[in-house]
C-alpha cells in the first residue's frame, strides 16, 4: 500500500511506462482503467493515479471517480483481464485520491483486453508491436543453447578448445578421473552432447572457425581499438569466430596490450593499477556470451579505448531482469552456457555477475558500470578505467584485507557513496548499521549525513574533508575552522587542513579568518611558514618568561 509520505514522492516522478496520473476530478471511464491497467501491465506493473494533475508541478485535486464502487470494480477488473489489481484510497487534505496498483503481466503472456494487446508509447496507447509481442512468447520457451544441433557432428568440434575446458574442469573439481574421459563421454557429463547430439552450448564453446560460419555465424566476437571517439577505422579489429574457450585467453592477452598502469601514491609506497581490472573484465566477457540472445543474428562487440571499455551484446536484459535488481536477481537467458561455465570455474555461480564488476570497479574507485546505452534489443555495458579517488583506495587499504574479504556488494555501494555523497541509499540503510558497529563510518552531525571513521581522513590526510562533512554547524567559515582544530585538538592543523575545508576560499582570505579568531583568543599558532600549525585556544606565555619575572 502506498503511504501519504510516498505519493509525495510519486508526485515528483515523470510519468512513464510503470506511471500515469490523471485529474478525473469528476469521474473517469472504467474502459479507461482497463486499458491502462493491460499496458502498465504489458511493461512490467505500475500505478495509474486519480485525482492528480498530469502536469508538472503535480497538483492534488482530488477525484470522485469510482465513489461507493471500489471493491466492485476491483473485481470486475480481475474477471475482465484476469489480473489481481489492487485498488487504494487515499484521503489527503486536498482531497481523495485513488492509486491502482497493477501487477506484472505473468512470464510469457503478454495482456489484452478485446483482442488489444496494448502498451504505453509517450502519452498514448498503442498496440504492441509483432517483434515485442513474440519476444514475450518466447520467454517461456526453451533453453536456446541446450536445444540439439543435428546437422553439427564432433568433427565440428576444435580439440583445443575442448582440452583447455577438461584443464579448467580438472582444476575446479580436483577430479583426475576427466583426464581419460574420452570426447564424448566429457561433453555428455558436461550435458552439452544430449542423446548423441551437439548442443548449441556445445558449438558456441567448441565450435571450429568453419563449423561456426556454416551452422552459428552470429556466435562472433569483433574486438575494436580506437585512440579517440573521433569516426573513422579502427587501429585494430579482430574477429574471432571460434569456440569459446579457444580464444577466450586470446580476447583478454589483445585488450592487456594497451591496458596502461596508472600510479598512486601512498607515503612512500607508489601502487601500480591497470586501468582495466582482469577479473571484471572476464566476468563482462563471460557475461556477453552467457547472456545475449543467440536467436538475433549480430555479433558480441568488444570496443577498447584508452580509459574506457564498451561491450555491446545482442538481446536486452534476460526476463526478470532489470536495472534495479541486476546485482540480486540471477535469470540466465542461456542456463546450458551458464551451467558450463560455473561447472568449469569461470563463474561462482550461474547468475549475472555482476556483483563482481560491481565490487571491482568500487574497489579500484573507478565509476560504476554504465548501462545507459542499453535498450530492449542491446546490452551496453560500459566500465570506466579512471581512477576518481586515489584516497579512497588508501582508506579501504587501511580497513584491512580481512575485514574486505567479508564485504558484501552492499557494503563497498555504502562506503562509496558515503565517500563521495556523504548520502546512504534508503535500501541499504540496515545493512550500513554493520559498518556502523564495526567502526567503519559514523553518523554525521548534520542530518541524514553520513562520513568514514576520523581515522581513514587521518590515514589519507584529508582531514579537512572530515570536519567539513561532520560538520554540525556550516553557518560561519570560523565555526568550521574552530570545528575542525576541536576534531583534532593535539595534532592542531595545517593551512592546507583549512583550505580542504573551505576549498572556495583563497589563502589569503582564510588567513584573515585565522588572525581574527587569533584576536579574539579562541586560536593560535606555532611555527612558522610551512611547518606552522594552528592549535584551539589562546597563546599561552613561554614558561621561561614567568621565572624571569
Amino acid at each position: 500500500m502506498v503511504t501519504k509520505e510516498q505519493l509525495e514522492t510519486l508526485l515528483k516522478q515523470d510519468e512513464n511506462e510503470h506511471l500515469e496520473f490523471k485529474k478525473a476530478e469528476r469521474s473517469y471511464e472504467y474502459d479507461n482503467v482497463v486499458k491502462y491497467a493491460v499496458a502498465l501491465a504489458n511493461e512490467g506493473g505500475g500505478h495509474l493515479i486519480l485525482g492528480v494533475t498530469d502536469k508538472k508541478p503535480r497538483r492534488i485535486v482530488g477525484s470522485q471517480a469510482f465513489s461507493g464502487r471500489i471493491e466492485g470494480t476491483k473485481e470486475r477488473l480481475t474477471k475482465d483481464i484476469h489480473l489481481r489489481i489492487d485498488v487504494q484510497e487515499i484521503d489527503h487534505p486536498l482531497g481523495r485520491v485513488i492509486i491502482f496498483d497493477i501487477p506484472s503481466r505473468p512470464l510469457g503472456m503478454p495482456i489484452h483486453y478485446e483482442g488489444r494487446y496494448l502498451m504505453r508509447s509517450g502519452e498514448a496507447l498503442v498496440p504492441m508491436s509483432a517483434d515485442l509481442l513474440q519476444r514475450i512468447f518466447n520467454e517461456t520457451g526453451p533453453d536456446y543453447s541446450a536445444l540439439p544441433m543435428p546437422e553439427a557432428k564432433l568433427s565440428d568440434l576444435d580439440s583445443l578448445a575442448i582440452e583447455n575446458f577438461r584443464k579448467l574442469w580438472i582444476r575446479k573439481t580436483g577430479n583426475t578421473s576427466l583426464q581419460n574421459r574420452s570426447v564424448p563421454e566429457l561433453l555428455t557429463d558436461a550435458e552439452l552432447i544430449i542423446k548423441g547430439q551437439l548442443t548449441q552450448a556445445c558449438l558456441i564453446l567448441f565450435g571450429t572457425k568453419e563449423s561456426l560460419g556454416r551452422l552459428l555465424p552470429q556466435a562472433e566476437i569483433i574486438f575494436e581499438y580506437r585512440a579517440s571517439d573521433a569516426s573513422g577505422a579502427a587501429q585494430q579489429r579482430i574477429e574471432w569466430r571460434q569456440g569459446f574457450f579457444a580464444i577466450y585467453d586470446q580476447i583478454w592477452q589483445t585488450l592487456d596490450l594497451r591496458n596502461t598502469l596508472q600510479h598512486i601514491q601512498d607515503g612512500l609506497f607508489i601502487w601500480d593499477i591497470k586501468t582495466f581490472n582482469e577479473a571484471a573484465i572476464r566476468e563482462t566477457i563471460l557475461n556477453a556470451v552467457c547472456h545475449r540472445d543467440y536467436r538475433l543474428q549480430g555479433s558480441v562487440f568488444i570496443r577498447q579505448h584508452p580509459q574506457r571499455l564498451e561491450v555491446v551484446s545482442p538481446g536486452g536484459l534476460p526476463t526478470g531482469i532489470n536495472f534495479e535488481n541486476i546485482l540480486w536477481e540471477q535469470a540466465p537467458r542461456n542456463r546450458r552456457l551458464a551451467e558450463v561455465f560455473a561447472r568449469c570455474g569461470l563463474v561462482e555461480r550461474s547468475g549475472q555477475g555482476m556483483n563482481r564488476i560491481f565490487e571491482s570497479c568500487i574497489r579500484e574507485s573507478k565509476a560504476l558500470p554504465d548501462f545507459s546505452g542499453s535498450n530492449e534489443f542491446t546490452f551496453w555495458l560500459v566500465l570506466h578505467g579512471e581512477i576518481r579517488h586515489p584516497q579512497f583506495l588508501t582508506a579501504l587499504d587501511k580497513i584491512g584485507s580481512e575485514t574486505i574479504a567479508g564485504f558484501s556488494t552492499i557494503d563497498y555501494l555504502i562506503l562509496q557513496n558515503i565517500y563521495e555523497t556523504g548520502v546512504i541509499p534508503n535500501q541499504y540503510m540496515n545493512a550500513a548499521q554493520r559498518l556502523l558497529s564495526l567502526g567503519i563510518i559514523e553518523k554525521s552531525h548534520q542530518r541524514g549525513q553520513w562520513v568514514l571513521a576520523r581515522r581513514f581522513y587521518t590515514i589519507t590526510k584529508t582531514e579537512g574533508k572530515y570536519t567539513r562533512q561532520k560538520s554540525l554547524d556550516r553557518g560561519t567559515n570560523k565555526q568550521l575552522l574552530v570545528k575542525h582544530l576541536e576534531n583534532f585538538p593535539n595534532q592542531g592543523a595545517k593551512m592546507e587542513e583549512f583550505r580542504q575545508i573551505l576549498p572556495f576560499m583563497s589563502r589569503s582570505s582564510i588567513q584573515v579568518l585565522l588572525r581574527e579568531l587569533k584576536k579574539e583568543g579562541r586560536v593560535h599558532s606555532r611555527g612558522k611558514t610551512n611547518a606552522g600549525r594552528w592549535f584551539l585556544g589562546p597563546e599561552q606565555p613561554d614558561c621561561n618568561e614567568k621565572k624571569e619575572s
